[in-house]
């Protein structure tokens, strides 16, 4: 069970430092990764306030450290079935798109550094079916999704988290 890891200490000038480093974790049985200089921390699981009127993935709101952090579950957001959170479960928290978020998933695996030249764009039938894949990066046998964080929400929905 993760507590709790921070990615604070990477800041501005460690930015090059960052290039090419991915966290990586798991929907079900899929690998996806996204890059690493948009995540300050991973954290378990926690209690999670509903905030009516929102998209069923933002599952509410949670209270880290003070500040309220709306929650994204990652599997309801690629409209995959609901699973109940268990101690794998981890909340990666990210700054995207302007605001701060929390993104649930399955499991967090590991961090990669992934070489521009191992990930290719997705197939053009998936970009219009599937617009949060920026890339699809080869990591020895396996292969893993590569997310864009700015895309993961549309304008409309960071201006309705932002007012949360």
């Amino acid at each position: 069970m993760v507590d709790y890891v921070s990615f604070q200490g990477y800041e501005e000038e460690e930015e090059d430092t960052l290039r090419g480093k991915y966290l990586t974790f798991f929907i079900d049985n899929d690998s996806y990764g996204i890059e690493l200089r948009y995540v300050t921390e991973i954290i378990g699981i926690q209690p999670v306030t509903e905030v009516p009127e929102l998209p069923d993935y933002i599952r509410g709101i949670i209270n880290l450290r003070g500040r309220i952090i709306p929650i994204m579950d990652v599997r309801l957001r690629f409209r995959k079935p609901f699973r109940e959170y268990d101690d794998r479960t981890c909340v990666i928290i990210v700054e995207m798109s302007g605001i701060t978020m929390g993104l649930v998933v399955d499991s967090v695996a590991e961090v990669l550094s992934i070489p521009d030249e191992d990930i290719v764009e997705p197939p053009e039938i998936q970009k219009n079916h599937n617009r949060y894949v920026q890339g699809i990066a080869r990591v020895g046998d396996d292969v893993k999704l590569i997310l864009d964080c700015n895309k993961i929400l549309t304008d409309d929905e960071v201006e309705q988290l932002s007012q949360l």
